[in-house]
């Protein structure tokens, strides 16, 4: 009998816990018939272009999923990781496993397990380690549950590669009425304030900033890398959109680390993986709940 675990390790604010929506992770494509009410032809065809891989598919929820999982929706999302260490759990459990990223809510995101024993410390009983995340940004939710397929979160799987899969245009509204994770105005944000300006106005900002008594950190675009600048750290960002998703967490974490309280950073080009990388530092950015 197939069964769902759920394993919740948002310890930083209860109250979404069961509100807020999670992934189902399964070890097989051929398993999504086990979790959804149907499997539309579209979401067929993404599953089998990008499974294993970071793409995640929000379908109509089947009996066996609990609404717990959903954050009470009538939807589900589901993804295969493409991950040894996390294909090896269902499977050796027999069912699927949902749950969020290992960090508090709203946080910068892990990308290693050092970043986990960092801020969840004693809090979880132990870690599995697989090694660093090879993409560096979270699986790309597409919406499968209507005739015309959109994305509600960018992710590591570009519109470019779903387009080329599809043989036609994927829509990206900038609002969506489903609920899915990463949505939240706030998120993936480090303790420092995150600035967002033009890449011509990162050093006059930065430097105005440090001036006025900020420990600022600054992410250094890659038409700017040969221009000094006087702040508390600077990031050089790598000219690869690839290698700035993959470095993006672990670049906002060294800034906490090196005592910055703001940082100032513009955003990459939107192609390839640019538009996860601006999504993630908006959500960086976003008013913050009060205390």
């Amino acid at each position: 009998m197939r069964w769902l675990t759920t394993v919740l390790v948002c310890v930083g604010c209860s109250s979404c816990v069961g509100a807020h929506p999670l992934i189902v992770h399964i070890a097989a494509a051929d398993q999504l018939d086990h979790w959804v009410e149907e499997v539309p032809a579209t979401a067929r065809l993404l599953a089998g272009h990008f499974w294993p891989g970071p793409l995640t598919l929000v379908l109509r929820r089947g009996r066996r999923v609990p609404l717990e999982a959903t954050g009470g929706l009538e939807t589900v999302a589901v993804r295969v990781p493409d991950h040894p260490v996390a294909l090896a759990l269902p499977a050796a459990l027999g069912g699927g496993i949902t749950a969020p990223s290992a960090n508090r809510f709203g946080s910068v995101s892990p990308t290693t397990a050092d970043h986990v024993r960092a801020e969840l410390g004693d809090e979880v009983d132990f870690v599995l380690d697989g090694g660093s995340c090879e993409v560096g940004v979270e699986s790309t939710i597409v919406d499968v549950t209507s005739g015309a397929p959109s994305i509600l979160r960018p992710g590591g799987v570009t519109r470019e590669d779903l387009e080329a899969a599809l043989g036609h245009p994927i829509a990206a509204p900038s609002t969506s009425g489903v609920r899915v994770p990463g949505q939240h105005p706030s998120h993936y944000a480090p303790r420092a304030r995150v600035v967002l300006v033009e890449q011509d106005r990162v050093v006059p900002e930065a430097e105005l900033a440090q001036e006025a008594g900020h420990q600022v950190g600054v992410f250094l675009p890659p038409s700017l890398a040969d221009v000094a600048v006087k702040a508390h750290a600077v990031v050089a960002v790598p000219g690869s959109p690839d290698a700035y998703a993959r470095g993006l967490y672990g670049f906002l974490r060294g800034l906490d680390r090196q005592g910055c309280d703001l940082i100032v950073a513009s955003l990459p080009a939107e192609e390839g993986l640019g538009p996860a990388v601006a999504n993630r530092l908006r959500r960086a950015a976003g008013p913050r709940p009060s205390a």
